[in-house]
């Protein structure tokens, strides 16, 4: 077994035993990054990764993250580092200041080696609206690895970092981890602070870990949450987050979402999910029909608010402010030229589509009813909760699809994130572990809990993590 073959918590014990270096580790892995099969990464900071690692080697005592390598979403800032958002908008940008939960992870000993490819300014569910390049999904390099953090997802899966961060806006953790076959947590709406993270919808986006397993997704997020004076969404956190260690789930109440095991779900899919459940009642848990009647007005919902949200926070992108400027004869004509070359054609859909949800004449009929039923939502979850501890759905309704097969077809597109937005609506926490195969690809379960449930969702899905046995390790891959 090679060192990228170890989980970050197995890295972690064998730096703790002086059998490798943190220096040694970087290596490894910043080899893996040069071959960079699947495209996951846009900028890769290799002389200040290997500068830190022999900072930290040099260290009379490790810190908790013991030096292990990181890799981190394009959309948050990195001092000095290149920070794109996935956009020619930002290119060459390179921010004066770190995301205050990068930062946390530096302190406590993470190694950022690069930035990672995504959907530009997150806006899409395949990484095939980056600017750059298409990252491909490791368990088959003709199919998408999701979005909009595919980058993060694909670098975990193909052992080119043994963890890194995303953002969830409507999934784009959870559909990535499902489809490329990892573990993907969106925590509490506050739980981390979104300072330096290049926003999209406010009210909606959140950071969160890619990992192979629970256990390291939990580790990386014990040391993110938490107040933050530079975020006033930010909360004061009720409770350490603990590495999970659940055998059992007796005496647990997963809600199965009768909405998302219906239609639409592939058969190979929803196989896979009734399976971990069985495995789930076989350690003691009680499997309980839940409904959720507005869970599949999410998706509607949503394409009303983020593209209202993202029309005022993109406004700022305008190419004096940030990025090149066009030439032009008068300031109103420069804004149209640089934002009309520079922006891809889903990030201009969704800013017209936002725009036109706010306007005058429109605001109550559009954006006004979707915070209405957003509403709604969050009543129907506190009352399933009122019955069941955790629910469970598929992550994906379908596995990883070709690449290509859905950018002529948007709405086809933003239906990869039907499953996920429930949640995200809601500001819940939820998490993606992949729990078999359909069609030799990965299939993700996802479990949601209420508001500061992190520690019961992280229990659960470590306990089914040990009995679904899944195999991280793409086929073919080289070691």
């Amino acid at each position: 077994m090679g060192l990228r073959d170890l989980t970050a918590t197995e890295q972690i014990a064998e730096l703790a035993a002086g059998r490798v270096s943190s220096l040694e580790l970087v290596d490894a892995h910043l080899d893996a990054i040069a071959r960079d099969d699947v495209e996951a990464f846009l900028a890769v900071d290799a002389e200040g990764a290997r500068a830190r690692a022999r900072e930290i080697d040099a260290l009379p005592e490790r810190p908790p993250l013991g030096g292990i390598p990181l890799g981190v979403k394009d959309a948050l800032s990195t001092r000095d580092i290149v920070t794109t958002s996935g956009s020619k908008m930002l290119e060459g940008f390179r921010p004066v200041y770190t995301a205050t939960c990068v930062a946390r992870l530096e302190q406590a000993g993470a190694v950022v080696v690069g930035k990672t490819n995504m959907d530009e300014f997150a806006m899409g569910s395949s990484t095939e609206n980056s600017a750059y390049k298409n990252t491909l999904n490791p368990w088959d390099h003709d199919r998408v690895p999701g979005g909009s953090s595919g980058g993060s997802a694909a670098a975990v899966s193909a052992r080119e970092v043994p963890w890194s961060l995303g953002s969830d806006t409507g999934g784009s953790i959870r559909q990535p981890a499902a489809l490329c076959g990892i573990v993907g947590m969106k925590p509490t709406y506050g739980a981390i602070s979104r300072y330096g993270l290049i926003a999209f919808a406010s009210s909606l986006d959140q950071v969160g870990p890619f990992a192979r397993t629970v256990a390291d997704a939990a580790l990386l997020l014990k040391h993110m949450v938490g107040r933050d004076p530079m975020d006033s969404t930010s909360l004061e956190w009720p409770a350490p987050i603990d590495v999970p260690m659940a055998t059992d789930l007796a005496g647990l109440r997963i809600g199965v979402v009768e909405e998302l095991m219906g239609e639409g779900i592939d058969p190979g899919v929803k196989a896979a999910v009734e399976v971990a459940l069985v495995k789930a009642e076989a350690l003691g848990a009680t499997i309980v029909p839940v409904n959720l009647p507005t869970a599949l007005s999410g998706l509607a919902t949503y394409y009303v608010l983020a593209p209202a949200e993202c029309s005022a926070n993109l406004s700022r992108f305008d190419g004096i402010r940030y990025g090149p400027s066009a030439e032009a004869d008068n300031l109103l004509d420069q804004y149209e030229v640089t934002r009309g070359r520079l922006f891809g054609p889903e990030v201009k859909r969704r800013i017209m589509l936002g725009t036109f949800a706010l306007a005058s004449g429109y605001y109550d009929q559009y954006y006004g009813r979707a915070q209405r039923v957003r509403t709604l939502i969050v009543r129907e979850f506190a009352q399933a909760f009122e019955g069941v501890d955790v629910l469970a759905s598929p992550t994906s309704p379908t596995v990883a699809f070709p690449i290509g097969d859905r950018t002529a077809d948007p709405y086809a597109m933003y239906l990869a994130d039907v499953c996920t937005i429930p949640a995200s609506l809601a500001g819940l926490p939820a998490i993606s572990i992949p729990c078999g195969l359909s069609d030799g690809l990965p299939v993700g379960l996802q479990l949601a809990g209420p508001a500061f449930s992190e520690n019961r969702l992280l229990d659960t899905a470590h306990a089914l993590e040990q009995v679904i046995a899944f195999d991280t390790r793409p086929p073919g891959l080289a070691t």
